[in-house]
């Protein structure tokens, strides 16, 4: 008599539905243990700041380096991911954010804490971009849905820890708390990381209601396609609009005349910026598994048009209404939430249109879009600089999204169809050669 496990590895024959679920589940988990070195180090600025006498400016660096090295290693990760598997990747990164917050602990120089921050870019970006893989190959599917909540867990998983932390340095100091920490996040991303597995090629199918290609395509096939590069600049237009809208808003809030506004919700009063950033981790934890659930059922090109539009328009009523402290809470949560789903919609589209096999260095080039944003959002501040108002720096990013949801309407969807089409019959002349027989 076979056993069930038997049963659920013979050839063709899907695994069962918890065995995915429960790897997707240690990919939060793995993500939720990283998330606070990003989301968390606010809490720690002003009180390095206040121990050591250095400019915030001086010592947000630390910041821009852990995004850079997290953003810009994302190819080499990607290569070590389809080499070693995610095992191997996640308790390397593990290591690596518990270190990270060990430096930090004991950093008494800028340099310091600079290193901390490039240790835990390595770190974070080992797992970040593993636990992303992974829920691609597990999920074909569903695979906006999983990809979604992977980076949501990323994306929201400080909400349980920011109250802790913030208390911890209060009582016994950041140094303490960078220490105690790191220790429990490292350990906990390690202990999950050894849960973790790769799907064999007969443990998932494929989606019967997308769109996706028979074809492994490896990165310098996926390189040369139309589609890739198409994708490429869409994610750079929509990210770096978004970036520049996000990293901004203190700013903006502050010129419009709301930031200092106190919000009375009848059960709490808080001023409008800190309630706005509030709905920023609620609508960003929100949007990323809401919109890969719907391009699951209606196409990734689809909801791209639907998200990039809403972001667009969303941001224009921001520069036309946001003198209005409540229309600019409203709107800002808007933002949010069309914003945050760039990263399971386009992570979730690579698999579709370029297979499994080696989407770990192919989504890991694509990712570098968020690098290249990044470096365009202090162009915000010259335009507006040279123009007196945000109104000029709002508008020219929505028209940014908005071109992106032109793209995806008018150029994507074709291209992607095309790609598609090519890969099957591709497939095809690979697999009659494969039996000894010459393609026509």
């Amino acid at each position: 008599m076979t056993s069930p496990s038997a049963a659920a590895l013979r050839p063709g024959q899907p695994v069962s539905n918890s065995t995915r679920w429960f790897q997707l589940a240690v990919g939060v988990i793995c993500m939720i243990a990283t998330a606070n070195i990003q989301y968390a180090w606010t809490l720690f600025v002003p009180e390095i700041q206040g121990e050591f006498g250095w400019s915030r400016a001086s010592i947000q660096v630390a910041f821009t380096l852990f995004v850079i090295v997290q953003t810009w290693l994302a190819p080499l990760e990607g290569y070590f991911i389809d080499k070693f598997g995610p095992r191997m990747m996640v308790a390397f990164g593990a290591i690596f954010i518990g270190v990270a917050w060990i430096i930090n602990s004991q950093a008494t120089t800028l340099a310091g804490f600079y290193v901390g921050a490039a240790v835990g870019g390595i770190g974070v970006g080992s797992i970040y971009a593993t636990c992303i893989n992974n829920a691609i190959k597990w999920f074909p599917d569903r695979r906006g849905l999983a990809v979604g909540l992977t980076a949501g867990g990323y994306g929201a998983g400080s909400a349980a820890t920011i109250l802790p932390i913030a208390a911890m340095i209060e009582s016994s100091g950041f140094q303490q708390t960078f220490f105690f920490f790191g220790i429990l996040q490292g350990t906990l991303a390690f202990i999950a990381a050894w849960f973790l597995r790769s799907p064999s090629g007969n443990e998932v199918t494929k989606s019967s209601k997308l769109v996706q290609s028979t074809h492994s395509y490896t990165l310098k096939e996926a390189m040369s396609t139309k589609l890739f590069w198409l994708m490429f600049t869409m994610f750079i237009l929509v990210v770096t609009g978004g970036m520049m809208a996000v990293a901004q808003l203190g700013v903006i809030a502050q010129d419009l005349g709301v930031k200092e506004f106190q919000v009375d919700l009848h059960f709490f009063v808080m001023a409008a910026l800190p309630l706005a950033l509030m709905l920023d981790r609620i609508m960003n934890g929100i949007s990323r598994p809401l919109f890969g659930w719907i391009s699951d059922h209606i196409g990734r090109e689809k909801t791209m048009v639907i998200a990039f539009t809403l972001e667009g328009f969303g941001i224009i009523a921001l520069g036309y209404f946001g003198h209005n402290p409540y229309a600019f809470l409203i709107l800002s949560g808007i933002v949010f939430l069309a914003w945050g789903e760039v990263y399971s919609l386009f992570s979730a589209l690579a698999g579709d249109a370029f297979g499994t096999k080696h989407i770990g260095k192919i989504y890991g080039v694509l990712y570098t879009a968020k690098g290249i944003g990044a470096l365009f959002v202090p162009v915000g501040n010259l335009m507006m600089e040279a123009t007196g108002t945000w109104s000029t720096v709002l508008y020219t990013v929505a028209t940014m999204d908005l071109v992106a949801a032109l793209l995806a309407v008018t150029v994507l969807r074709p291209v992607l169809q095309k790609h598609v089409s090519y890969s099957k019959t591709r497939f095809a002349e690979e697999n009659a050669v494969g039996q000894g027989a010459l393609p026509a």
